[in-house]
């Protein structure tokens, strides 16, 4: 899966315009480089947000296409 559709399908940034956007500012970081929203995103990836005050850093546990507002949560762990 995308990373931007990632980030969209668990929440962790709602639009995935906006994500899409945060991809381009080098806002996003997978396994310590900088990401591309076209990036593949595989379980056991690490992810950083680094919008706002502190930098939010996830680890990949499940890919899914559609997912509950409830089930979401269960994509990732923050780290």
């Amino acid at each position: 899966m995308r990373l931007d559709k990632y980030l969209k399908v668990s929440r962790l940034i709602k639009r995935r315009t906006v994500a899409n956007a945060a991809c381009d500012a080098e806002k996003v970081e997978v396994n310590g480089k900088i990401a591309r929203a076209s990036l593949e995103v595989k379980i056991g990836d690490e992810i950083t947000i680094n919008m706002g005050q502190r930098p939010l850093k996830v680890r990949v546990l499940a890919i899914n296409e559609h997912v509950t507002k409830d089930g979401a949560v269960e994509l990732y762990e923050v780290i």
